[in-house]
């Protein structure tokens, strides 16, 4: 059974740090895309980073590039999303999904594309 956990999340101050954990079963993570996504209240769920499981390049929107970064353990079967420098406005519920194989061009923040999700985990920026 496929299934993924995210973990990590919670309140912290503007510019503190939060990693957060996509724990994955039932599948080995590496041969998959693995995105990240976000979704805020009133607001559609978007992506903003994706790893891809072909040679692991790593992928990300505008909004958090240079604060944000995905990686991967492949032997513990787990993408991470360290987030840096947190703003407000990254207040939002967090989600990671999954697709076999590589994904391309804007489809890695397409959420039509992937195939398996997460529960997701509430990150709130606020003093």
């Amino acid at each position: 059974q496929v299934q993924l956990v995210e973990s990590g999340g919670g309140l912290v101050q503007p510019g503190g740090s939060l990693r957060l954990s996509c724990a994955a079963s039932g599948f080995t993570s590496h041969y998959y895309s693995i995105g990240w996504f976000r979704q805020a209240p009133g607001k559609e769920r978007g992506g903003i980073s994706c790893i891809s499981s072909s040679d692991g390049s790593t992928y990300y929107a505008d909004s958090v590039k240079g604060r944000f970064t995905i990686s991967r353990d492949n032997a513990k079967n787990t993408v991470y999303l360290q987030m840096n420098s947190l703003k407000p406005e990254d207040t939002a519920v967090y989600y990671c999904a999954a697709r076999f194989g590589p994904l391309y061009g804007s489809s890695r923040f397409d959420r039509s594309y992937y195939n398996y999700w997460g529960q997701g985990t509430q990150v709130t920026v606020s003093s």
